[in-house]
C-alpha cells in the first residue's frame, strides 16, 4: 500500500489558455506527478488545503482574481510552492510577484524541461520547509539569538530569563516573521497574516508593531539585526531560527 509520504508530489496548474494548460498537464503527468488543473482560480485557496497541493504553476493573467492577488493571499496563509508563469512584457509583474512571495517564475514560451527542473528544486525546498515547520509546531518553540518564542503560551523568553506574554498583534507578527525567516514579507502579506478584519492601504499598524517588537527584542531600530527593513518591499527576519528543544 502506498502511504502519504510515498505519494508523488501534487502539482496544481492554473492557466486559462487551454493549449498551454494541456501541454503542461501532459508533460508533468508523464513525469509521474499528481496533477490538478483549472482555467481560473477563484477557489484556489480552498483547493490548496482540501487537495493537499504542494506546488502551483500560476499564470499571472487570469480571469477573475489575477495571479498577483492570489500569490499574496496564498503566501499569507500557506507554504505551498508558487511558480509564476508570465509573458515577456510582464517584467514589473514578475518583480512584484517575487516581492509578494512567489518562489520562482518562468516566461512564455518556456522549455518544459527547464520548468521541470525548477519545479523539482522547489518541491524539495517545500518539503524541507514543511518538515521544519512540523517539528516546530510539535513543540511550539522557535529559538533565535538567545530568544525563544513559545507559541503555545504566546510567551517571549529572553536571554536573561525574562518572560513576557505578547499581545495578540505582536505575537502574530513575530510568529509570521520567525516562521518565514529569510523571506522578505511585504506589508500587505503581514497585514493579511495578523488581521482578522478588513484593512486599508494607509494602515501603518505593521510599522508600529515592528517598533514595539524591536524594543522588546533589544533590536536597535537604527541598526537592527533581527527584524530588518527591506526598503520599498517590507520586512525580513534575519536571524537563524532553530526549531529544536533549545
Amino acid at each position: 500500500m502506498t502511504t502519504a509520504s510515498q505519494r508523488p508530489p501534487h502539482i496544481m496548474i492554473v492557466e486559462d489558455d487551454i493549449a498551454s494548460r494541456s501541454l503542461l498537464v501532459s508533460y508533468f503527468r508523464k513525469e509521474g506527478y499528481r496533477i490538478s488543473e483549472s482555467g481560473r482560480a477563484d477557489d484556489l485557496m480552498q483547493r490548496v488545503e482540501r487537495e493537499g497541493i504542494d506546488l502551483i504553476l500560476l499564470d499571472i493573467n487570469l480571469p477573475g482574481k489575477d495571479g498577483l492577488t492570489l500569490t499574496r493571499e496564498l503566501r499569507a496563509a500557506s507554504r505551498v510552492g508558487i511558480i509564476l508563469v508570465t509573458s515577456k512584457g510582464d517584467e514589473i509583474d514578475r518583480i512584484v510577484g517575487l516581492e509578494l512571495g512567489a518562489d520562482d517564475y518562468v516566461t512564455k514560451p518556456f522549455n518544459p524541461r527547464e520548468l521541470l527542473v525548477r519545479a523539482k528544486n522547489l518541491l524539495w525546498r517545500v518539503s524541507e520547509s514543511r518538515q521544519a515547520g512540523h517539528q516546530a509546531a510539535a513543540n511550539g518553540m522557535w529559538h533565535f539569538n538567545g530568544w525563544t518564542l513559545d507559541a503555545h503560551k504566546r510567551h517571549l523568553l529572553g536571554p536573561q530569563g525574562q518572560c513576557e506574554r505578547l499581545p495578540q498583534g505582536e505575537f502574530k507578527l513575530l510568529h509570521t516573521l520567525v516562521t518565514r525567516a529569510g523571506q522578505v514579507l511585504s506589508r500587505d502579506q503581514l497585514m493579511d497574516a495578523i488581521h482578522d478584519r478588513e484593512w486599508t492601504p494607509n494602515d501603518r499598524s505593521i510599522d508600529v508593531l515592528v517598533g514595539r517588537l524591536r524594543r522588546k527584542l533589544n533590536d536597535n531600530p537604527s541598526a537592527p539585526e533581527l527584524i530588518l527593513t527591506a526598503h520599498g518591499a517590507g520586512y525580513v527576519f534575519a536571524a537563524t531560527v532553530d526549531t529544536g528543544n533549545g
